[in-house]
């Protein structure tokens, strides 16, 4: 996984004021009046009286940073974070709750340092307020700062206030971000192919040295060693090199190794035909769509059975998508054969391209927020579709994420809609329903990710398994689930084994059911002793 440095961008707003002249007028020296700044993926990230702003490293009004502070590295995801900032936006750090001296800038450098590398910022830039607040300046020093904080925001960002606003600004933004995504991960892509290529020709030099070393013939392959590094920095038009296409099945190649080596999925691959799910689809829609909508179905399907990329889908598609699973003026069986399809398209290697269109509506996850809420049938087939998001690594991290957006005046976020499938999946008494719901269980606690991400769901996702236990499963079903406790109980060693031993059953009364289920209540047992 790639990892990125984060930096902390330390700037003295008093521009050396503050350490001149705080032992006159408050009898006590300050070094500073602290504005801080996080660097990461070649942007810098702060918060003031106007929200979270981001700009090119150094390009503020305050110039260049007194001191830059390395705080570690990240392995978060440049998608995953932006999603995370902009739901901090709308929330929490909105530009409204800002407050000088207990909701600053330094106290959003905290929580994003925190989030990506688990680390704080320096103690004292965090108790400056106190002191200040504690000093006899206390009252005047707000509006000094505030007038120098107003520098900090990004020149850009002043003639972005002189335009009138544009109702597309919200969605050129998110395109700009998007972009700048793709241009991280082709970065990222090009580094990798260097690497490569110059590890390759180092074993040939190796190679070459010990045929010379013993006087053998040298292979032609071997007599010149890196003549030409491939020009990956060229024009995304330029056909690339033989070598750097050998380099790019090896990366296939890789990748696939790594989808084979981790815990494999449930899902389900053979159980639907995308054509017929398709035609029927068509057929139930067949005159009750508009111009723009016929031609997203046109899109639809040169995607899922012209087994084209994609590229095939236009920015509107999760807008269609909406629309059938949401008119209730359309058949119920429109929105089941809708979700088959969702389901089938999951299994496909570029659906989180599809899924990345989705970060501002929330279309899919709102939909299944309201599992509950829906027919048998389209519970059914809504966890088919999110069983099959595990088959690919991407899709699976999305399932995770855990930036919050407002649905319905209660906060949600992509994990806690997972989780709700899978607990009121797994709980059903709808036979087929329940076997979906260990699916995605099972899918949700073998997924690697890091501990955080439970934090707020592994009592629920404990509690839920604890209750199907009562149910005397199958032993497929049981191996599953015991599968998914286990996780858990190594993921937050504390809380889970506790909540074992006061809510019950023992995992140990499975013993004997099966060899491989056995293992698993050993490997239990040995969290609750």
């Amino acid at each position: 996984m790639t990892s990125n440095k984060v930096e902390l961008y330390i700037y003295d707003l008093s521009k050396g004021m503050a350490a001149a002249l705080s032992p006159m007028l408050i009898n006590k020296k300050i070094d500073g009046i602290w504005h801080t700044s996080i660097v990461v993926y070649g942007r810098e990230y702060f918060f003031g009286s106007h929200g979270v702003s981001s700009c090119n490293p150094g390009t503020t009004a305050l110039g260049q940073p007194l001191r830059v502070k390395t705080l570690g590295e990240t392995q978060v995801p440049y998608s995953v974070f932006i999603d995370y900032i902009n739901g901090l936006s709308e929330s929490t750090w909105a530009g409204s709750t800002y407050d000088l001296f207990h909701h600053n800038c330094n106290n959003f450098s905290e929580e994003i340092a925190q989030f990506l590398c688990g680390c704080s910022i320096p103690k004292y830039i965090l108790d400056l307020p106190n002191e200040v607040l504690s000093s006899s300046l206390g009252p005047a020093i707000p509006l000094l700062v505030a007038q120098l904080e107003k520098s900090a925001r990004p020149i850009a960002e002043e003639q972005e206030r002189a335009r009138e606003n544009s109702p597309d600004l919200e969605q050129l933004n998110s395109q700009i971000e998007e972009v700048r995504y793709r241009s991280f991960l082709l970065e990222q892509r090009r580094k990798t192919i260097k690497e490569k290529l110059a590890k390759k020709d180092r074993k040939k030099e190796k190679k070459r040295k010990k045929l010379q070393s013993q006087g053998g013939a040298i292979p032609v392959e071997l007599e010149e060693v890196a003549m030409s590094e491939p020009e990956v920095n060229g024009a995304e038009s330029r056909l690339p090199t033989e070598q750097v296409m050998d380099l790019e099945e090896e990366e296939r190649r890789e990748e696939e190794e790594k989808k084979k080596s981790r815990e494999p999925p449930v899902v389900y691959k053979d159980l639907l035909d995308a054509k017929t799910e398709f035609d029927a689809l068509l057929g139930l829609v067949d005159g009750k769509l508009s111009e723009e909508e016929q031609r997203s179905m046109e899109e639809l399907q040169v995607y899922m059975i012209g087994d084209e990329g994609s590229w095939a889908l236009s920015d509107g598609f999760l807008a269609f998508i909406g629309r059938l699973l949401h008119d209730r003026n359309l058949p119920n069986e429109v929105r089941v054969r809708t979700l088959n399809i969702l389901a089938l398209a999951a299994l496909k290697d570029d659906v989180i391209l599809v899924l990345h269109q989705d970060r501002k509506d929330h279309v899919l996850m709102n939909y299944a927020f309201d599992i509950d809420r829906h027919s048998p049938e389209e519970q059914e087939a809504l966890a088919l579709f999110v069983a099959n998001m595990f088959e690919n690594l991407s899709s699976s991290e999305w399932l995770m994420y855990i930036s919050e957006w407002s649905y319905n005046n209660q906060q949600t976020s992509n994990i806690r809609v997972t989780t709700k499938v899978a607990v009121h999946s797994l709980l059903s008494d709808l036979p087929l329903l329940q076997e979906r719901g260990t699916a995605i269980i099972h899918n949700l606690a073998c997924k690697e990710v890091k501990t955080v991400v439970f934090d707020d769901v592994a009592v629920e996702l404990t509690m839920a398994l604890l209750q199907f236990f009562n149910s005397k499963p199958n032993e497929e079903h049981l191996f599953r689930c015991m599968k998914a406790l286990s996780k858990f109980v190594q993921i937050s060693a504390q809380e889970v084994p506790q909540l074992i031993q006061m809510i019950g059953p023992d995992p140990r009364s499975f013993k004997g059911t099966s060899e491989r289920i056995d293992q698993l209540i050993e490997q239990i047992a040995t969290k609750l002793r």
